[in-house]
């Protein structure tokens, strides 16, 4: 089975690109690919900010991606870029440590201005590191996702039907790919 990580860079934990990365999994639990959620908004803050290469928790988190086949980079846009908390952390990251990974950017913003975000922010980041493989991204707005309060006041997203099917087009691309690397193995 497959091993995908999901590196969510929101430093909200109600945020719609909650939304995004829920509905990933779930598509990409029908593919019976397993997914693991790195939220790095929940590594220990002085670790991330004093770059403890060292420190158990990045080293765990490291060890995921390292396992990983694919990697889902997923982050909110502030700024016209993704967000400092995910750049943190991929700073930890080994030098090519998405080497050979599968990558599938998903991104969310409150305009369209900043569809670019992902090959002009992101991309150049990622390629330091060794990536060369990616799969269709998704820029989202958050027009897109209606979030509303659950019953135990845990936010709740609705996904337009546009963006269920690009994403549901970006996880098939993923798994295609998947699929093709392990036949040939």
């Amino acid at each position: 089975m497959s091993r995908i990580v999901i590196i969510s860079g929101s430093p909200n934990a109600s945020s719609r690109l909650n939304g995004v990365t829920q509905f990933v999994q779930q598509q990409l639990s029908i593919h019976k690919l397993s997914t693991v959620l790195i939220e790095v908004v929940s590594l220990p803050a002085e670790d991330l900010i004093h770059a403890r290469f060292n420190s158990p928790a990045i080293l765990e988190a490291n060890a995921l991606v390292e396992k990983a086949e694919a990697v889902i980079i997923a982050s909110p846009v502030y700024k016209a870029s993704y967000t400092g908390v995910l750049k943190t952390y991929l700073d930890l990251l080994p030098q090519k440590g998405l080497d050979g990974k599968i990558i599938a950017p998903l991104f969310i913003g409150g305009t369209i201005a900043h569809l670019l975000s992902i090959d002009y922010s992101l991309k150049p980041v990622l390629a330091s590191m060794g990536a060369k493989l990616y799969v269709s991204g998704v820029y989202a707005v958050d027009s897109q996702i209606n979030r509303t309060q659950g019953p135990n006041e845990e936010p709740v997203f609705e996904l337009n039907e546009d963006l269920k099917a690009r994403l549901a087009e970006t996880v098939n691309e993923l798994a295609r790919e998947l699929s093709l690397r392990s036949h040939k193995q």
